[in-house]
Parts: C-alpha cells; sequence; structure tokens
C-alpha cells in the first residue's frame, strides 16, 4: 500500500499501480472532468502516468497556468497535425507555447495564405470533435532518426540527433498515424483543447534561427481556456492595432 498526498496535505492510499484519471476521479467527478495534466513529486506529467509508491500530486486543470500552457501545446500539435492532413508533403519542425499561443514552423514550397489558414483552422475543429487519443511511447535513439527519415522528416531527425544521448526520447501519438517528437506532457485526447482558439498569422523564420539555413513558414496561433478569454484577447489586439501610433500618424 501507497499514499498519494494532495496538495492540502490530504492523503489517498492506494494498493495498486495507479494513474491520474483514477487520482483524480477519486478525489471528486467534478475534477475528473476538469483534469488536463498532473505535478508528480514536483514534475508534470500525463495523466496517463503510473505511480506505484508514495507520493504528492497535484491535478491540475485549465484555471492554472499550466493547464493553459498544455491546452495551447496540444494546439500546435493538432496544427501540425491538420497541415499535414491538408497538404500531404508538407514537414513539421519545431512547434512551441509562447506567450498567449503557439506558433509551429513548417517547410513548404508552396506559402501559406490566409484561405489555408482558415482551412486549417477547419479541419483543427474536427480533429477537436473526433476526439482523437494521445498516447505517449520511448523510443530508441537510432529507431527514432531512422523513421523521421524514412517519412522525409529530415528536420525531425536532425532535431533527435542533436538531443543528448542519455536523454530520453519520448513520441505522443495523437490518433492512430499522426505522432511527433515531443517532451510533453499532453491532454489525454484533443476535445480537451476546446474551441476558443485562432490562426493569426504567418511569418518567415530561418531553420533553428540560422540565416544560412534554409527559410520555413511559421504559423502562429492564440489559443484560451473559453471562448470568452478569446474574444477579449482579440478585443485587446484590436484596440492596440488602432493605438498604433504608425497608423495614427
Amino acid at each position: 500500500m501507497f499514499n498519494i498526498t494532495l496538495p492540502d496535505g490530504k492523503k489517498i492510499s492506494f494498493e495498486r499501480k495507479i494513474d491520474g484519471l483514477e487520482i483524480a476521479k477519486k478525489i471528486s467527478s467534478s475534477l475528473f472532468k476538469k483534469a488536463l495534466i498532473m505535478e508528480v513529486d514536483g514534475q508534470l506529467k500525463d495523466l496517463s502516468f503510473e505511480i506505484e509508491k508514495d507520493t504528492n500530486v497535484r491535478i491540475i486543470t485549465n484555471k492554472e497556468k499550466e493547464g493553459l500552457e498544455v491546452i495551447r501545446h496540444d494546439a500546435a500539435h493538432i496544427m501540425a497535425m491538420s497541415v499535414q492532413e491538408l497538404f500531404p508533403g508538407t514537414q513539421v519542425t519545431i512547434g512551441p507555447v509562447i506567450e498567449n499561443g503557439f506558433y509551429y514552423d513548417f517547410a513548404r514550397k508552396e506559402p501559406f495564405t490566409s484561405d489555408d489558414l482558415k482551412k486549417i483552422e477547419n479541419k483543427m475543429g474536427e480533429i477537436i470533435d473526433r476526439d482523437v487519443k494521445t498516447r505517449r511511447e520511448v523510443w530508441e535513439r537510432e529507431k527514432a532518426i531512422k523513421h523521421f527519415k524514412k517519412l522525409g522528416e529530415k528536420y525531425k531527425a536532425e532535431i533527435i540527433e542533436s538531443i543528448p544521448e542519455n536523454e530520453e526520447l519520448s513520441i505522443y501519438h495523437h490518433g492512430d498515424t499522426w505522432h511527433d517528437l515531443c517532451r510533453g506532457p499532453h491532454l489525454v485526447s484533443s476535445s480537451k483543447i476546446g474551441k476558443a482558439f485562432k490562426l493569426t498569422k504567418v511569418s518567415g523564420a530561418y531553420w533553428r534561427g540560422n540565416s544560412n539555413n534554409e527559410m520555413l513558414q511559421r504559423i502562429y496561433g492564440t489559443c484560451w481556456s473559453s471562448k470568452k478569454d478569446l474574444e477579449e484577447y482579440l478585443h485587446r489586439l484590436e484596440e492596440a492595432e488602432k493605438r498604433d501610433h504608425r497608423k495614427l500618424g
């Protein structure tokens, strides 16, 4: 038997290995529905992470900073998934969370247009409605390099080659076919992202920030916990543009 200690000091005892979803359900049914990821002894983990010893656990929802960040991170993955479904042959590179949203860099000969962004947004909505499940796997370094090279993802293979050999390589699968190299954590399924997102713009970005490298296309997006928060953010952007001294001049 081992104990899970919650932030308020309360302890819950278990006799077998359990994951974050089971812990959240044990605490309350409402928390089970709102849970996104968890903190395990100070480290952020997927809810599918299994525990079998005395541990401090904090269940994270979209009311917390870490919860909003993981929603944005998953939105970035689903955007990349949408791009590759719509535009086969496009390569994905990196896609981090940034202030107020996320971006992903793509290698594609044809430029993305404003119409393309709308198509990608619609496809993201479809994938979210599909409620595709997330699965994490740990791969051996050489297997991962060989796999992504075979897919024609040379940038992804290069990223893996630059990762220190002692670091664990985690691959996240969203649904049955799409997957990417990522440290995580991630949501249990795409439906947890919600629909409070918008793709905002496309810009150029050099691979690894080096002007001697290829120019990629960077798609930016914003994502929030609720449509109300999204609308307020977009309104603030609109007001800021109106106050732009260049336009006033």
